[in-house]
């Protein structure tokens, strides 16, 4: 059976690394807020209710460098 990590290589070598960024989601321009988003590399991850329970955030991710 071989071994995941590379003989010889250190734990958290070539593993990604990501940073996060939160953002309210304009219901009325989902899709062009997305776009924008997704256009400079970050990916939705998730969307949920807004702390006033009316409005919407969006969580996104994108590797890091």
């Amino acid at each position: 059976m071989g071994s995941i990590v590379a003989a010889g290589a250190r734990y958290g070598e070539g593993m990604t690394t990501w940073e996060y960024l939160t953002a309210p989601l304009l219901i009325h321009n989902t899709k062009a807020i997305l776009d924008n988003f997704g256009a400079d590399g970050w990916e939705l991850v998730q969307v949920v209710p807004g702390p006033d329970g009316s409005s919407l955030v969006a969580y996104f991710k994108r590797p890091k460098g």
